[in-house]
């Protein structure tokens, strides 16, 4: 598999990705994230604009996933409830992450890209959305608090550092 940012001209792809992700997660009981038309196409194609959208293709060159990836703060994560953030060090944030459902191991390929952009990320998800905690803990991220998203509702806030410190150095 391929990672790529993504281009306008992918949109569509995007787009219908998403609708699937929308169905699938309200099949797995997740019936309250990602409602009402979200992610909106002029959301993403804003991430398209500023190089935060990228995409996951197979062998054959089909998009089969896809994800937001920013560099730098992320104002929702300013404020976490309920714990803390493992580091205060600059980090990367995954948010929408998506397959099309006709490929294994899409999740596990673009949070391992996103490990070689940054080695300090966090994440968050919906507490109804299982399937994406159980992503995040397997890839080694800890579970930190709570955050609040823009229209104010919580998601559970989850953290993975791969820096080495000084104090590690020095044991």
């Amino acid at each position: 598999m391929n990672i790529r940012a993504s281009e306008i001209k992918d949109l569509h792809s995007l787009m219908g990705i998403y609708e699937r992700a929308r169905r699938f997660m309200q099949a797995q009981g997740n019936s309250n994230q990602w409602i009402n038309g979200y992610p909106s196409e002029e959301l993403i194609r804003q991430e398209i604009s500023n190089d935060h959208s990228f995409v996951c293709e197979n062998e054959n060159g089909e998009i089969v996933g896809t994800f937001c990836f920013i560099l730098g703060d992320d104002p929702t994560y300013s404020r976490i409830d309920n714990g803390k953030w493992l580091n205060d060090e600059p980090y990367g944030t995954i948010h929408r992450l998506a397959s099309s459902g006709k490929e294994k191991g899409v999740s596990d390929k673009c949070i391992q890209w996103c490990f070689t952009k940054c080695k300090n990320i966090r994440a968050d998800t919906h507490h109804d959305n299982t399937i994406m905690q159980s992503i995040l803990k397997k890839h080694g991220f800890e579970e930190c608090g709570i955050i609040y998203i823009s229209n104010g509702t919580p998601r559970i806030a989850y953290h993975k550092c791969n820096l080495i410190s000084l104090m590690d150095l020095r044991s």
